[in-house]
């Protein structure tokens, strides 16, 4: 995994509660058991009609470019399915920033390299409305300090992470890399270790 510092970036606002895993990825795109691809059927029903012509009121068929999604509360809701993280990784985003977010949908994208930054139903609605003024508003998310800025204005707030997904994330370690980091010290302590 790439390691994670500091993203600055336009912002595509998904301005809508319960974005539930089968609206992120459809399972009729589940076949795959690798992480690459995904992210061409993003939100595909959302993005496409029925003759599958790109949808242009939809936000992802408007911005383009755009590191972080902005999604509503309760994002990643509904099945356990990894791919969703999968999806929106593999589009292009590092970061998605909600008030509430469903555990394991929160835990899918911690170990998939996707950010989840979970903010104040306050905070969240301060967004969408420097969105409304400027569509070209940037967020500013540091993962070391934990704090996502709105950029161009005061606000700026904090957001809990698990240290170890954190440490984790800095480094560009998943569970295993993480665990071949220790290698040297896993072995130390076997051989000092009496059977």
């Amino acid at each position: 995994m790439e390691p994670f510092k500091t993203l600055t970036s336009t912002i595509a606002p998904l301005h809508l509660e319960n974005v539930d895993t089968d609206q992120i990825i459809p399972a009729r795109f589940l076949k795959s058991t690798t992480r690459e691809g995904f992210g061409d059927n993003l939100f595909r029903d959302w993005r496409y009609d029925a003759d599958n012509n790109p949808k242009e009121d939809f936000v992802l068929n408007k911005v383009s470019g755009a590191e972080i999604l902005v999604g509503g509360k309760n994002f990643g809701c509904g099945s356990s399915r990894e791919h969703a993280a999968w999806a929106i990784h593999d589009y292009g985003f590092r970061v998605v920033v909600s008030s509430f977010f469903a555990d394991i949908f929160k835990n899918n994208a911690l170990n998939n390299g996707l950010l989840p930054v979970q903010v104040s139903d306050e905070f969240l609605q301060e967004i969408f409305k420097a969105i409304e003024k400027n569509s070209d508003t940037m967020l500013t998310v540091n993962l070391e300090e934990q704090s996502i800025k709105i950029e161009g204005s005061a606000l700026v707030e904090n957001f809990e992470l698990n240290p170890y997904k954190k440490h984790c994330l800095l480094n560009g370690l998943d569970d295993i890399d993480f665990l071949i980091s220790k290698k040297e010290a896993i072995e130390a302590f076997e051989v000092q270790k009496e059977y």
